[in-house]
């Protein structure tokens, strides 16, 4: 076990599993500024703790040592060891300053340090104490390692193994101060869990931000390419026109058609955990490239596979997605309906009824089916102003893809593509496997578990970003070209597609179960985070994203 997750497991259980168990990571400024701190010791390579014997009439001083032990079954990497003869003292480096706390240190990063000189005392030397030096004060805080300390570092370590071999993830800490510095907060999301899982919580604290920082790079431009230049991404176009885009800024990258990335830049991407996806020039997902093999948590998968093979789990999920898409549906239509329809709603009322309801996926799949019929009949009516000549193509051709007709079939059918994208490479960063899902049945090569999570996002996100870009004269006739019986967009439509769903994604809501502020795009995170929670059985069940 390593020191640094004893020390993880004393400040937060729940931290230590995300990271040593499921093999969590994110970084905030507290982690990057630890790295720097850190950079020499780290840029040293790892060396073996000298023998004792050896360097018995001598003075050592030396970086980067590795320690293990058998009896403790732990492992550590001592920042810096200085030794007088067989008296050893380990030196741990710690950014900040003192803490105005007991012992001048608080107990995790004791711990941490008396596992270190437990460590060099298994490996043949006299260790009494140990250093904490705090970077940002120049400060050097000496630890004695007495009975009582070293009787907590000792039951660390076996509460740490038991934890791990557990294999369940501890519960949140409640209304902690130590959340908001946290990391992983984005991951852990204490409060939400608690809401999730049926507790009561006065008001959640939201403490990611409600927009994230990083957002997608889309090239389309044909025969164009991405290049590495320093920190930042180069994207040169076949007219040589080039723009840079720091990686700080990017959260992902999707490569439509015929575009190159070079060996260096798609290095770069890997390195920072920012996923590739490629599309056909449609927009239609082809393949995600991800770093390594996948999620390292494959206990998030196991439990996946086995609710998606469970009929009573699989069909309770699925009921909850199909209902929150036709309240959603019933939601977009009454809101923009020029007349009021009352049997229209009463009817995909009743549909959303029935669908929590559902015997099976077939049933649920036939009403699902009739809902969308009823709503889409109406979708002609929402267009209106100087989309009016939209909803008369719609109206004419009705919903039908592959390939579409007539022009709002192919902005739905881009948009719904690239809404994909956005779901998949969500569900695939938390862990799952995004090609079984609950609703949709595996098939050769489709992301059911993305298709799945999306249903509830098609009313309110894409089908909203069309209606409104037609009616607010964003897409006219000459952004469309006609091939034989097919309508696509032109590269310049395609452009404006993408800007308005990324404004749509960025628009923020106030989520009905959190009761705070959150973008679109934070929402399908926070909605394929809890379908995860449900899954761990963490939350008791899984609760769509409606509005009203």
């Amino acid at each position: 076990m390593p020191a640094r997750m004893v020390n993880e497991f004393v400040y937060c259980a729940r931290l230590a599993y995300l990271e040593w168990v499921e093999g969590e990571w994110d970084d905030n400024l507290d982690t990057i500024q630890g790295r720097w701190h850190h950079r020499r010791v780290d840029d040293e390579p790892s060396t073996p703790v000298p023998d004792a014997e050896a360097e018995a009439d001598r003075q050592l001083s030396a970086r980067s040592i590795m320690l293990s032990s058998d009896r403790l079954g732990a492992i550590a990497k001592l920042d810096l060891l200085e030794a007088e003869g067989r008296v050893a003292t380990p030196v741990d480096y710690k950014r900040g300053r003192v803490p105005d706390a007991l012992h001048r240190a608080h107990d995790p990063e004791r711990v941490q340090l008396c596992l270190q000189g437990l460590l060099l005392r298994d490996n043949g030397y006299e260790c009494t104490g140990g250093v904490l030096y705090f970077v940002e004060s120049k400060t050097r805080v000496e630890v004695l390692f007495d009975d009582a300390l070293i009787a907590m570092t000792e039951e660390a370590v076996r509460g740490a193994r038991r934890m791990a071999t557990s294999g369940q993830l501890p519960a949140p800490l409640v209304d902690s101060p130590k959340c908001p510095r946290c990391s992983l907060v984005g991951i852990c999301l204490p409060d939400e869990t608690r809401v999730w899982s049926g507790e009561h919580v006065d008001e959640p604290r939201r403490l990611v931000p409600s927009r994230p920082d990083a957002l997608p790079l889309y090239v389309q431009a044909q025969g164009g390419s991405i290049g590495k230049d320093g920190d930042c991404l180069k994207v040169t176009t076949p007219d040589a026109d080039v723009t840079k885009v720091r990686l700080l800024d990017v959260s992902s990258v999707a490569l439509f058609g015929n575009v190159q990335i070079t060996t260096p830049a798609m290095k770069a991407l890997l390195a920072e955990g920012i996923p590739i996806t490629l599309h056909n020039v449609s927009g239609w997902l082809s393949g995600v490239v991800n770093a390594g093999i996948g999620h390292r948590n494959v206990s998030v998968r196991i439990a996946q596979h086995r609710a998606a093979s469970d009929a009573d789990i699989g069909l309770g999920i699925a009921r909850r997605m199909v209902e929150g898409k036709v309240l959603n549906q019933r939601t977009l239509l009454r809101r923009n309906l020029p007349d009021a329809d009352p049997k229209r709603m009463g009817l995909l009322a009743m549909y959303a009824r029935h669908a929590k309801s559902a015997p099976s996926i077939e049933v649920l799949m036939g009403i699902e089916g009739m809902a969308a019929r009823l709503y889409f009949e109406a979708f002609s009516q929402l267009f209106r102003g100087a989309g009016g000549w939209a909803g008369e193509v719609f109206a004419a051709n009705r919903r039908n893809r592959r390939p579409p007709k007539d022009e709002v079939n192919a902005v739905l059918s881009f948009l719904y593509a690239i809404l994909v994208r956005e779901v998949g490479t969500a569900v695939v960063r938390i862990g799952f496997d995004p090609y079984r899902g609950f609703l949709h049945q595996p098939h050769y090569g489709r992301p059911s578990l993305a298709l799945d999570l999306m249903e509830e996002f098609r009313p309110i996100v894409a089908d909203s970003v069309a209606i409104r870009m037609f009616n607010e004269g964003e897409l006219t006739a000459r952004d469309f070209v006609r091939r034989a019986r097919a309508v696509s967009l032109q590269p310049t439509g395609r452009r404006r597609v993408l800007a308005a769903f990324e404004r749509r994604l960025s628009q923020t809501v106030m989520h009905p179960l959190l009761s705070y502020s959150v973008s679109y795009r934070r929402v399908i995170e926070l909605q394929a985070r809890l379908l995860r929670a449900v899954l761990l059985e963490e939350a008791a069940v899984y609760r769509a994203f409606t509005t009203r």
